[in-house]
């Protein structure tokens, strides 16, 4: 899209890659794994009328500079924050989805006064507990233990091929609609490609790992609820996340408004990038961010 522009931000010590567009309220949109900016341009379009669009590349994506070691959710929540003074945004609507999602938990609970509300797509978050890991979960969650291994990086880096291959399973595999990321799956794949981005989006399941068994064997602390207005979406027919684990969202977030996204996977803001953004802008308009 003509109307996106580039910029390189310095926040928090690394320059992060940040496309934006439109005019109106800030809303910040956090991309999952594997993933990058890119993947919201459906959504950015569609917004760009109502809202000041913000769609950066996390540290170790995309063109944002990479991370030396394991890199998880607080540490991209600090890059947020960092990123929202350096633009000179006081507060913004935040959106998000898988890698994102968690981002977004921890960015609402250190910078809860940064948040005008927080719209979020299938995600992990506490209440998933030890289902995560359930013996019929076991052949979709291979890859966050997978992705730790140096080994990873040899084999899907292996070459074009290889990455095409391994990162194109995830984006075709967890959507409903099979076809969604086709148009871009070459920019996908030549982004995965770039030197340090698959250690970069890989550091984030190193830095997760400990918190993630802690919360499969029932022995994470527990954390208040975060208090910010919040939208929850999630997909009818996510393979990997499935719709029942939204029972206990409640626990996590005390303003809820909690609905099923029908007719697609893990990826609403690609599968179904009209309602995504009505859905999205909708919310905001609800709690007065307009």
């Amino acid at each position: 899209m003509d109307d996106i522009e580039h910029l390189r931000v310095r926040a928090n010590g690394a320059d992060l890659h940040v496309a934006r567009c439109g005019a109106g309220p800030p809303l910040l949109l956090l991309h999952g794994w594997p993933e990058f900016w890119l993947t919201w341009e459906p959504v950015m379009t569609r917004l760009a009328a109502r809202h000041t669009v913000i769609a950066p590349d996390l540290r170790g994506f995309g063109d944002s500079d990479k991370p030396d070691d394991a890199f998880g959710a607080a540490d991209h929540a600090a890059d947020m924050a960092a990123l929202l003074e350096a633009l000179g945004i006081d507060r913004a609507g935040i959106v998000g989805h898988d890698v994102g999602g968690a981002v977004i938990q921890a960015l609402a609970r250190s910078h809860p006064e940064r948040c005008a509300g927080l719209f979020l797509f299938d995600f992990v978050y506490p209440g998933i507990g030890a289902r995560l890991g359930a013996p019929d979960r076991l052949t979709e969650i291979w890859y966050q233990s997978f992705n730790q291994m140096d080994l990873a990086m040899t084999l899907a880096g292996a070459g074009r091929a290889s990455c095409a291959a391994y990162i194109g399973h995830f984006l075709r595999h967890w959507s409903h609609r099979k076809d969604a990321f086709d148009p871009v799956l070459d920019a996908f794949v030549d982004t995965f490609l770039k030197p340090g981005n698959l250690a970069g989006g890989f550091a984030y399941y190193r830095a997760a790992h400990a918190g993630r068994v802690a919360m499969l064997k029932g022995e994470a602390p527990p954390l208040p609820p975060i208090g910010v207005p919040t939208c929850v979406r999630w997909a009818e027919h996510d393979p990997i996340f499935p719709s029942a684990w939204t029972d206990r969202l409640g626990e996590t977030f005390s303003d809820l408004d909690l609905a099923l996204f029908p007719g697609v996977g893990h990826f609403p803001h690609r599968e179904d990038p009209h309602r995504a953004a009505e859905e999205i802008a909708g919310f905001f308009a609800r709690i007065g961010w307009v």
